[in-house]
């Protein structure tokens, strides 16, 4: 039996490697972008079902509304030159929030102005495709994705994909991707580079009282709810009906408790459980 060594391992490695034909070379990962997923899945992860969401997501803009957004972002692209040409000059350091300001192009304010020209007319309904702002602005379909992306990272829109039910023979996906919903909106981070006369007015003293007021009854009420009530109030989807049985079981044996302590100072109920479900939104905790 002969004695393998390393230098004949890879020697015996080296020698199939080139002993391999041309044109077998493993198989490429198919681009992310307009290829079929390996899988076959047509839908992409965070995508909503169309039509199921979109009563609450569109907002008509109020009127004069979209063209102060627009002046904004015009603004907003002044800024963020002025901001770089500061930092180039070593006059100052930019920030999180100005560098990120400072990505805002002239492509991605016309795609903005496209956006807010479809809420105004379509009373915020606003779902175009990217053919369609590629071919209302002029700009290619990279181009149109690249400023949907600043726009989205800035804050000036929230973006939802959206998939829709199709009708096919055979096995197969019965979904495909369709274009995304989108809510343009006016970032906060950039009030402090507008002009006075753009920045919103502050709230009147009585109004931010009445807020005050409103925020406190709110939390007076949800402090009188039970476990259960409170899991449902505040928690959506499976991880919400998992934790509301989980309060409706803490709920009972918190009643169980109260009968008890009749006849046993030491209560049964575990607070620590209890202070849980109730301070779910305010202290997140990670499940396995």
């Amino acid at each position: 039996m002969g004695t393998h060594t390393l230098g004949s391992a890879l020697d015996g490695a080296l020698a199939n490697i080139c002993a391999k034909p041309r044109g077998t070379s493993p198989a490429r990962r198919k681009p992310r972008s307009g290829a079929p997923h390996p899988t076959g899945a047509r839908v992409l992860r965070g995508s909503v079902e169309a039509g199921t969401f979109e009563e609450v997501f569109f907002v008509p803009p109020a009127k004069g509304e979209t063209d102060r957004m627009l002046r904004a972002a015009r603004r907003g692209l002044d800024a963020g030159r002025q901001l770089k040409r500061e930092a180039r000059q070593g006059l100052r350091v930019l920030t999180v929030a100005e560098r990120l300001l400072g990505t805002l192009t002239a492509a991605s304010v016309r795609v903005f102005e496209e956006l807010l020209t479809l809420a105004r007319l379509n009373r915020g309904r606003v779902f175009p495709s990217y053919d369609h702002l590629a071919h209302a602005t002029g700009l290619g379909r990279a181009t149109v994705a690249r400023a949907l992306r600043i726009l989205e990272g800035i804050g000036f829109l929230v973006r939802q994909r959206r998939f829709k039910r199709i009708e096919a023979e055979g096995p197969g996906p019965r979904y495909e991707q369709t274009s995304n919903a989108y809510r343009p909106m006016l970032p906060g981070m950039l009030q402090a580079y507008l002009p006075r006369w753009m920045r919103p007015a502050p709230l009147p003293d009585d109004e931010a009282h009445r807020r005050a007021d409103q925020v406190e009854d709110v939390a007076r009420m949800r402090a009188q709810l039970t476990c259960r009530e409170w899991a449902q109030a505040t928690v959506d989807g499976p991880l919400g009906k998992v934790l509301a049985r989980l309060g409706a079981a803490l709920d009972r044996q918190e009643q169980l408790s109260e009968r008890e302590s009749h006849f046993d100072p030491e209560p049964l109920t575990d607070s620590h459980s209890i202070g849980f479900i109730k301070s779910w939104p305010s202290r997140p905790t990670r499940f396995a």
